[in-house]
């Protein structure tokens, strides 16, 4: 499992006076700030590993798992935890899922947005040009015993594509660390005024 944290340990500090007037009402403001900014960057980090992995935006929707924050106190003796956390789990994701097409010089894939040729492979029975199917799911194979009278050897062939790891690279760590940088002192200051209007609560 892999995943984005960012933690509002620091925030405790940076607005020590307001959350001092807060009392035991303080981690549910930052646990708001941290849930209300975290689902922003959810979304930017859906919408990035969609480019930077080149699979259906309903696919990383499935795979990415949210953690909320929970309020605590400043010593989390309530069970709190003032983090918030994107997981996914994952291992090499089959070029099935990466919209194959079958061609007699083998299949194409686009893996990472890029259309490429996978030289030998097939998702099809059959001789051309009456192939049938997809056969086997639809994923796609290579005949190991290329070359030779066919053995019924195959071979699944993968993108080399892991979720976890783009996860945590390129444009997709950037835009999470980007928007709770930057977005999530205001909503922190804007949960703690919510509070302090209502000081019945």
């Amino acid at each position: 499992m892999s995943g984005l944290t960012f933690s509002g340990d620091g925030l405790l500090q940076r607005f020590s006076n307001q959350l001092g007037e807060l009392g035991a009402r303080a981690p549910i403001a930052l646990a708001r700030a941290l849930n209300h900014t975290g689902a922003k960057a959810k979304t930017a980090v859906i919408r990035n590993l969609v480019v930077q992995t080149g699979l259906k935006r309903s696919t990383i929707v499935r795979a990415v798992k949210v953690k909320k924050a929970t309020a605590a106190n400043e010593q989390f003796s309530y069970g709190g935890s003032l983090t918030f956390t994107l997981t996914t789990t994952g291992s090499d994701i089959s070029l099935k899922f990466f919209e194959p097409k079958e061609t007699r010089a083998g299949v194409s894939a686009a893996p990472r947005g890029r259309r490429q040729l996978f030289h030998g492979t097939f998702t099809k029975g059959g001789r051309f040009p009456n192939r049938k199917g997809p056969v086997m799911g639809g994923h796609v194979f290579t005949n190991v015993s290329m070359g030779h009278a066919w053995r019924g050897e195959v071979r699944l062939e993968n993108s080399g594509v892991y979720i976890p790891d783009e996860m945590l690279q390129g444009a997709t760590a950037a835009a999470f660390d980007r928007i709770m940088g930057s977005e999530l002192e205001a909503r922190v200051s804007h949960e703690i005024g919510l509070l302090m209007s209502m000081p019945g609560l």
